[in-house]
């Protein structure tokens, strides 16, 4: 997948990785980048062309599916944090976190998967989560959401590879976004994620994981969970 000269959509584009992702990819040499969020008019970046485009309204999904034929670089960026525990939290912010992060990116996708195969097949890259491998107590919801993402990703992969389209998986730790505000840690620049995620698509890759926590987070999964979660064995 070439970046230069590609004609690039993202979701949730107005701030975070998402502007971050519009402003490398007009540096990089997109002909054109579809900048869209839900109120076009909070995206601020010179060169862009705003849509609106709310991922939970199917009207308003077909309607920049509509606007947009000539997409051949899909990033699925848009996202919400609840911050609500399984057991005790409130459902109705579930729902909006699966509704933004599962059921509206695979809506896009199906969208818009017609137009990529259309334009030679181009690429599809989901911006996931190292939580989509483990769990925080006080975001549980966020965790479960990043998951089934991570499942629709690998599933829309093995569906669209006969279409010729990429479909790359990025997943990450902390960022330092309007998101991840209120938490005093490290935290990486949007810069960093969107680099890596980009020469990932440029090279053909299924998977990026920007960051050593990332990374650390995979490769936990092969062992023990005790291991992981040393807070849930008994003393």
């Amino acid at each position: 997948m070439d970046i230069t000269g590609s004609v690039a959509l993202v979701t949730g584009a107005n701030r975070g990785i998402g502007r971050q992702f519009a402003l490398d990819l007009l540096e990089r040499g997109a002909a054109k980048v579809y900048a869209t969020a839900r109120n076009p008019h909070s995206i601020d970046i010179p060169g862009v062309r705003t849509l609106a485009l709310d991922v939970t309204d199917p009207a308003s999904i077909a309607a920049a599916a509509a606007a947009a034929p000539d997409v051949n670089l899909l990033i699925n960026n848009a996202g919400v944090s609840a911050h609500q525990n399984l057991v005790t939290g409130d459902l109705a912010k579930m729902h909006a976190e699966v509704d933004t992060m599962v059921w509206g990116p695979l809506s896009v996708i199906r969208a818009f998967a017609p137009a990529l195969e259309r334009n030679g097949g181009g690429a599809i890259l989901n911006v996931l989560s190292a939580m989509s491998w483990f769990s925080y107590d006080g975001a549980n919801s966020y965790a479960v959401a990043k998951a089934a993402e991570w499942a629709v990703t690998n599933g829309v992969r093995l569906e669209l590879a006969k279409h010729g389209t990429l479909v790359t998986a990025l997943h990450m730790g902390a960022v330092d976004t309007d998101m991840m505000a209120g938490f005093d840690i490290d935290k990486l620049p949007p810069s960093e994620v969107v680099r890596a995620a980009l020469d990932g698509v440029q090279a053909g890759r299924l998977e990026v994981l920007a960051d050593d926590w990332s990374r650390h987070v995979k490769a936990a999964l092969a062992g023990d969970p005790s291991a992981f979660y040393p807070q849930t064995v008994p003393a």
